[in-house]
């Protein structure tokens, strides 16, 4: 129990340091990698891809908010939607990231053929958003001035509640690290890449001003994931410890590969980030054939498409049935030549 418990604390702080880290940065460019690659359908393809292969579902929301504003195809936010993987990503390269980089790879290219293959099919663009006029926040007025060294002492002389409770909580995380209560005694590159991600998340939030640290780490990184991913992520792995002790998961899988498969793609529609965590564990354990991963990654987008249901549930509908048609083809392909 205690080892599962350090292992989610380990993912979890992971988790939130990377995202910590893509909002830090989307801010401060102010967006700009958001509105490049407008000009012609390839190029919102190969922008629809790149936001789905950035962790997290700060680019599928993206995408999402572009395609309701008619600033890209359908196939592109299909492309997007198999490219991504949510919060999983985050997971994956925490515990396997030589793997989570080749399958961010594949996916990253079966996006493109996927978006230019729908495009192809779907000639008008405007069909799934002829009765709807919806539009996502972007943030796109913000502009944080990140880095005043003039600022950090008067913000910590009048420091807010959230500011105090993230030192303290990325503060026992270094701390943790350093003792090696968290992560072991010994010093390996996960160590190391964990301690650098912690004093990184202290800069940032040491001097990051009062209305980026509430509007986007409190209220969007903390709030809406922290509790969700930990619970999740320490759920999955306690189920699957406990399985593993009574259960041969690995034989009756590689005995029930096909329904494996179907399963994984069943799950993968569900618009949320945590059921696939199933998957991405067990693969990591070395449960689960790399084909079922990525049938259930093309369909699965986290949370990802949950505004695309406010913006146009027939799109919702047609962009799952083509990722469910590239999923079931490319894991029954991989399953058959890799079984």
């Amino acid at each position: 129990m205690i080892v599962v418990l350090k292992q989610a604390l380990l993912i979890t702080s992971f988790v939130v340091i990377m995202m910590l880290l893509i909002e830090y940065i989307n801010v401060q460019t102010r967006g700009i990698w958001q509105r490049v690659l407008r000009q012609s359908r390839s190029g919102q393809i190969l922008l629809g891809a790149l936001l789905g292969a950035t962790p997290g579902c700060l680019g599928a929301f993206t995408a999402v908010s572009l395609y309701s504003h008619r600033s890209l195809s359908f196939g592109a936010l299909v492309a997007t939607m198999i490219a991504t993987t949510g919060d999983e990503a985050f997971v994956l390269f925490s515990m396997v990231p030589a793997q989570a980089v080749l399958l961010t790879v594949i996916l990253f290219l079966v996006a493109l053929v996927a978006g230019w293959s729908t495009d192809s099919l779907f000639k008008r663009q405007d069909r799934f958003l002829e009765r709807e006029d919806h539009e996502l926040e972007l943030h796109d007025e913000d502009a944080c001035y990140c880095f005043s060294a003039a600022a950090i002492v008067p913000q910590l002389r009048a420091i807010t509640f959230p500011r105090a409770l993230l030192i303290g909580i990325f503060g026992g995380l270094l701390f943790m690290l350093l003792t090696g209560l968290l992560g072991g005694p010994g010093l390996d590159w996960k160590k190391i890449t964990f301690t650098g991600g912690a004093m990184f998340a202290l800069f940032v939030i040491l001097t990051v001003p009062d209305h980026f640290l509430e509007r986007h780490l409190w209220e969007h990184v903390i709030k809406r994931h922290l509790v969700r991913i930990f619970l999740w992520t320490f759920g999955v792995l306690l189920a699957v410890h406990y399985l593993d002790a009574y259960i041969d998961v690995q034989a009756w899988i590689h005995a029930n590969l096909l329904l494996v498969l179907i399963i994984a793609v069943l799950v993968g529609v569900i618009p949320e980030s945590g059921p696939h965590l199933v998957f991405v564990t067990l693969f990591a354990q070395g449960a689960l054939p790399f084909s079922v991963l990525l049938a259930n990654s093309i369909v699965q987008d986290g949370h990802g498409t949950l505004p695309l249901l406010a913006v146009s549930r027939e799109a919702f509908l047609w962009l799952k049935l083509v990722n469910i048609a590239f999923g079931l083809l490319l894991g029954g392909v991989g399953l058959y030549l890799v079984p």
